[in-house]
């Protein structure tokens, strides 16, 4: 633990708002402050270190001056990890994660700009911007931390606003994106700020007349089955896991539950479930990184596997299924291939089965 206490003024060392000013102007997605190292930015998926290796004491006072920036008590870091977010008025916000590393503070933000992001800009393609559409059911948007799952999310959620009339609520952990009232009532709640968890925000939604309901994360079996129950309830539930194929995230969900309850499971998620979304990051061969998106949207035969228990056969069924909008990953990774977007051997290494992608090179 760390032998003095953030708050203290004598230790800010390092000028917070310089670097998160330098952040903006670099375009980065992450900025790492860890003692050892120089104030490191992520800029197109690579590092960017600059200045001098930050001591414990420089780190401390950084930490320091952010809780002071954004007026967050700093007793919220002292007995664990602390996540929060913060707006820097003028510039944009940030996603904090302060934590205790190797007796030293360490700090991770996550770069927000000012404004939702624009879907074409992020080439995010329109079977997943079809997704908005929907009025009922589940909608899950997956991938590994930091792959733009809360993008694409508030993506969804613009469209949503400013294409029907409803009320939206929004449980986030942090809050990321902040939306205006378009020709929908947006509510947004922060958890623990506004509410204690997303089980108790959950609850309190199907009381507040929700037309579509955005859950940041499924954690545990008891938010996924009240997610499971309000889609059931004919509102539009999107949400997010930490799964890479649609397969997984089907499994990952009905893992959660004691066997006992799984078969029921399979037969409510068969029935709600309306599309999932799995996306990750890869570089381009401009040096930018892009995204990459399987699609699976539901039909009679996917529902039928999803009752039946026989969910490794889904990414097959995704494939003879394009003419709804799905696509696996490696067919979404070959288009971007024969585009010119990405090197065949970048696609090889983030490609799901790497032996047929590299046998069928002369697509």
């Amino acid at each position: 633990m760390c032998g003095k206490a953030p708050g203290n003024e004598e230790e800010e060392n390092v000028d917070i708002t310089v670097i998160l000013k330098r952040a903006l102007e670099l375009e980065a997605s992450d900025i790492f402050i860890i003692a050892g190292l120089p104030v490191t930015y992520k800029v197109n998926g690579r590092q960017r270190r600059e200045g001098e290796a930050l001591k414990p004491d420089d780190t401390q006072g950084a930490v320091a001056a952010l809780y002071a920036l954004c007026g967050r008590r700093a007793h919220s870091v002292e007995a664990g990890d602390d996540d929060f977010s913060f707006a820097m008025p003028g510039f944009g916000r940030f996603r904090a994660s302060v934590l205790h590393q190797r007796g030293t503070l360490a700090a991770v933000l996550r770069v927000i700009r000012f404004g939702l992001p624009d879907p074409r800009e992020l080439e995010i393609p329109d079977p997943v911007l079809a997704t908005a559409r929907l009025l009922k059911g589940l909608v899950l948007v997956t991938g590994a931390a930091g792959n733009g799952k809360s993008t694409t999310l508030a993506c969804l959620i613009d469209a949503i606003n400013h294409s029907r009339e409803g009320h939206i609520i929004t449980m986030e952990d942090p809050i990321e994106f902040v939306h205006k009232h378009g020709s929908c009532i947006i509510t947004q709640r922060e958890i623990p700020t506004d509410i204690a968890n997303y089980s108790e925000a959950l609850r309190s939604a199907m009381r507040e007349s929700p037309d579509v309901i955005l859950l940041g994360e499924m954690r545990d079996a008891e938010t996924i089955g009240t997610a499971i129950n309000a889609a059931e309830m004919t509102q539009l539930v999107l949400s997010t896991l930490h799964t890479t194929s649609a397969a997984d995230t089907i499994e990952r969900m009905i893992d959660a539950f004691p066997a006992s309850q799984q078969r029921q499971i399979r037969t409510q998620l068969s029935l709600v479930l309306q599309a999932t979304v799995s996306q990750m990051l890869i570089p381009a061969l401009d040096g930018t990184t892009i995204p990459v998106f399987e699609v699976m949207r539901m039909n009679t035969a996917i529902r039928n596997l999803i009752r039946e228990g026989k969910t490794p056969q889904i990414e097959s069924f995704i494939t003879l299924s394009g003419r709804n909008g799905s696509i696996t990953m490696d067919q979404a990774l070959r288009q971007l291939v024969q585009q010119g977007t990405v090197a065949f051997d970048t696609a090889v290494a983030y490609a799901r089965d790497r032996e047929a992608f590299q046998s069928a090179r002369s697509f």
